[in-house]
């Protein structure tokens, strides 16, 4: 069974779809072992404690350089026997220093159809808003791997979701969440667990 670590930075509405799917089974040979903030006081902790799985916080504005702040993630990791790492809405930028310790077992959700809206800067409300401004008529989620490009590693799974013609960023992520992202994630979960991926 592999021991995974999700990583977040605010609400934790990917973190509670992977809780209720280990919950309802749908993730059978992955322990949540870990869940690691980017900052203290955020909904995803409170989410992370009422399921009973340990949290910590590991800020980097806390390190004086991006090595101390590694050295310090990759050892909370290791101190949980870490397999796979899932972002979750996890705003930080990993360093290639952690990538490279994770080879294809560090998975991110992002909120488009990749190439699409992605890459540094594209996050939250920003990539639907910038989906609305193009006009397009279909966007989704990927769940891919991560590399040392944002946004840039190996798609595993993506799921298309239809914009509405009176669709605000707001509608439109909630939409994409429901419909593509809370899906996703425990399914790419689930078949990185069961070595399919």
């Amino acid at each position: 069974m592999l021991r995974i670590a999700v990583l977040v930075s605010g609400g934790g509405t990917n973190l509670q779809a992977i809780i209720d799917a280990k919950a309802t089974g749908r993730i059978e040979n992955g322990a949540l072992a870990l869940v690691v903030a980017s900052r203290p006081g955020i909904f995803a902790l409170e989410r992370a404690k009422k399921a009973d799985i340990p949290t910590a916080v590991v800020r980097r504005k806390d390190f004086a350089d991006q090595d101390a702040f590694d050295q310090a993630l990759l050892g909370l990791l290791a101190d949980y026997q870490i397999d796979l790492v899932v972002l979750a809405g996890y705003l930080t930028i990993l360093s290639p220093t952690v990538i490279r310790a994770y080879p294809r077992r560090i998975l991110n959700i992002h909120p488009s159809l990749i190439p699409s809206f992605c890459g540094e800067g594209f996050y939250g409300l920003k990539v639907h808003q910038a989906a609305l401004e193009k006009g397009v008529k279909v966007t989704g989620a990927t769940v891919h791997f991560v590399n040392e490009i944002p946004d840039g590693g190996e798609i595993l799974l993506q799921k298309a979701v239809e914009v509405q013609a009176d669709d605000t960023p707001e509608t439109l992520q909630r939409r994409v969440m429901e419909q593509a992202e809370w899906q996703l994630l425990p399914l790419a979960i689930e078949m990185c667990c069961d070595g399919l991926a």
